[in-house]
């Protein structure tokens, strides 16, 4: 008898190099096509995760935004709200936060770097306002805290998809998240 499993999902990557790779069984959930929806209000919905991110994932141009400590990225998630770096979305301050490691590395396609994300519809490499802009082939901060050593938190780089950790200390793009379970 086969255990209940999660739901985790495909890659992105569907060349094989070699034969029991990734590429080759691509194996996981399927992503929904679209996998994600332009909402015209400065928010994209993932249809995968069903989490509602900015569109904006740098806001580099905007005041307050573009590279942050991890304590100020925490500050600054927390303060996006309807009218602020291009939303209509009738958000409130405290809608917004900085995504946990996982919410973050969903958005990563393996199949792609510079930048390691799909297109609207998952089925290519992103390019700039598909459905995303201002993506950064660079560090974003998420919100989960290091537990082998505390004043370090996970990041993801969206250049080739890695996932590590580093000094809360140091300056990484900010991609704020709402909803979620």
């Amino acid at each position: 008898m086969r255990g209940k499993y999660a739901p985790v999902p495909k890659t992105g990557q569907t060349t094989p190099s070699d034969t029991g790779t990734d590429g080759a069984l691509k194996k996981g959930v399927a992503w929904p096509t679209p996998r994600f929806t332009d909402n015209l209000n400065g928010t994209v919905t993932d249809k995968l995760t069903k989490l509602i991110w900015m569109k904006n994932a740098s806001n580099v141009s905007a005041v307050g935004f573009g590279v942050k400590t991890w304590a100020d990225a925490l500050t600054a998630a927390a303060t996006v709200a309807n009218n602020s770096f291009g939303l209509t979305d009738g958000s409130k301050a405290g809608d917004w936060r900085l995504p946990n490691v996982r919410e973050l590395q969903s958005l990563i396609d393996y199949a792609f770097y510079s930048p390691a994300l799909p297109n609207t519809l998952g089925t290519d490499k992103w390019a700039e306002g598909n459905p995303f802009k201002g993506v950064q082939s660079s560090y974003y901060w998420s919100s989960s805290t290091y537990a082998f050593y505390t004043p370090y938190a996970w990041y993801v780089n969206f250049y080739d998809g890695d996932v590590a950790y580093n000094d809360k200390g140091n300056s990484y793009y900010v991609w704020c998240v709402r909803g979620g379970p």
